[in-house]
């Protein structure tokens, strides 16, 4: 089986150089031309582990391959994949743009029956468009082809997306026709026989299940959020509360860890795609919308904490920050909470020296040389008036206090994820503040 993958990012990528392992035949075009002459030689715009060794050993073996030019791919592939990016408008919709400016050329050059795979999480609705796009380009050409449009919605985590697409929960199908069904069976035929579930349904409800599914991750997240900011007030250990109700096999313990916000590529413009998909049917999601509103607030959580310390006056202070991705095993800064934090330090009048193991040239793109950025996190709280966790990377857990002690010149942290044993921290001779547990800090 031959496959042509459009959009070669994270999802795009990852998916065809895992379809590659599974033995298929894969090209992934992308109109980066830069991009896709490092791919050609192995190299991989994006840091996710496991990825590196699997894009270089399917080139080798040639079963992966790379191009700027879709047309002459689309009559050699039984399947194309538009993985191409859905980046949110300025009123939080979806811009399908790239989505059928792909279809516009599949239906300008096919000339045999294929199946349009949508794996960019669309808007429900969406494929029928792209089905319409695909059909005004042959009407104009006068041909009568049979084509058919499905939706495959990924499930992938930064940071474990080659497990996930390896060995997931679910693969999501939603197909109009038994042929588009039996192609993509095919495709999938490695996973069925592992006892992975495929999940066929129709097009509109595989759609909407890609967003259900994202709304309700962000749901438990910023429920959470909203319960340790009562936790912080009452006195209440938001950690043990945590531990309480996770127990419950109604609840389960998963997306229940408080923190200061969902950021990353897919949460925060699903929400708010959804919410605007709502309100062109007229209808307010409320809880969503509420969602939405929790999780910017708490992006600011920690600053707020600071500020409160510090009396209201950072002018001239030196923060050290460890962790800029929104997330651990990830390079993506995309809505990470660390950017609203440097934000707010550097408009306080702050000094901010950051730490991150992979994502600080990312960030450097955006800040330039108004932060500085360290060389390893000891380095980043030299002669620091505060150090702020900012994300959860496993280096971060067992910190060397007495070395610490030594660096800064205060000795306060403000933990934004959680990670540090309270007494253990305290001990050491610090003053700590977290997300939801502040008992007795000093």
């Amino acid at each position: 089986m031959r496959i042509t993958i459009v959009g070669s990012g994270y999802v795009g990528l990852v998916t065809g150089t895992c379809f590659a392992e599974l033995g298929i035949d894969v090209t992934c075009v992308d109109i980066d031309i830069a991009k896709i002459e490092k791919l050609k030689k192995g190299i991989s715009p994006i840091y996710e582990p496991g990825l590196d060794d699997m894009l270089k050993r399917n080139i080798e073996r040639g079963k992966l391959s790379f191009s700027t030019d879709l047309t002459p791919l689309v009559n050699e592939s039984e399947i194309i994949f538009s993985a191409v990016g859905t980046p949110p408008d300025e009123d939080g919709s979806a811009d399908l743009k790239y989505v059928l400016n792909v279809a516009k050329t599949v239906g300008r050059s096919m000339k045999k029956h294929l199946v349009f795979v949508v794996k960019s999480t669309v808007p429900v609705g969406t494929s029928k468009k792209v089905r319409n796009t695909i059909q005004e380009e042959l009407d104009k050409r006068e041909l009568k082809i049979n084509f058919d449009v499905v939706s495959n919605p990924e499930f992938l985590k930064e940071g474990a997306a080659i497990d996930d697409f390896m060995k997931p929960d679910r693969i999501v199908i939603g197909v109009e026709s038994e042929f588009a069904k039996g192609v993509m069976s095919r495709l999938y035929r490695p996973f069925t026989l592992n006892n992975h579930p495929v999940l066929f349904m129709d097009v509109p409800s595989a759609e909407m299940t890609k967003y259900a599914a994202n709304a309700m991750l962000a749901t438990r997240i910023s429920f959470m959020n909203d319960i340790a900011n009562l936790c912080d007030l009452l006195g209440a250990n938001v950690n043990m509360v945590r531990r309480g109700i996770g127990s419950d096999s109604r609840i389960g313990s998963k997306f229940l860890y408080p923190g200061i916000g969902y950021g990353g590529s897919c949460f925060p413009k699903d929400v708010k795609a959804l919410i605007k998909t709502g309100e062109e049917y007229n209808y307010k999601l409320r809880i969503i919308q509420s969602v939405e509103d929790v999780n910017e607030d708490q992006k600011v959580a920690l600053f707020k904490k600071l500020l409160d310390y510090f009396d209201g006056n950072l002018k001239g202070l030196s923060v050290g920050i460890w962790g800029l991705s929104f997330k651990p095993q990830t390079d993506d800064i995309r809505e990470a909470p660390s950017l609203v934090i440097i934000e707010r330090l550097l408009k306080a009048g702050c000094k901010v020296k950051a730490y991150d193991p992979v994502a600080m040239e990312n960030v450097r793109q955006i800040f330039g040389d108004s932060i500085e950025y360290a060389n390893d996190p000891y380095d980043a709280i030299t002669n620091v008036d505060a150090l702020l966790i900012v994300t959860e990377w496993i280096e971060f857990r067992f910190p060397k206090y007495k070395l610490m002690q030594k660096l800064m010149a205060k000795h306060v942290i403000f933990d934004g994820r959680n990670i540090f044993d309270r007494n253990e921290v305290k001990k050491a001779g610090f003053e700590y503040y977290c997300i939801g547990a502040n008992v007795n800090s000093h």
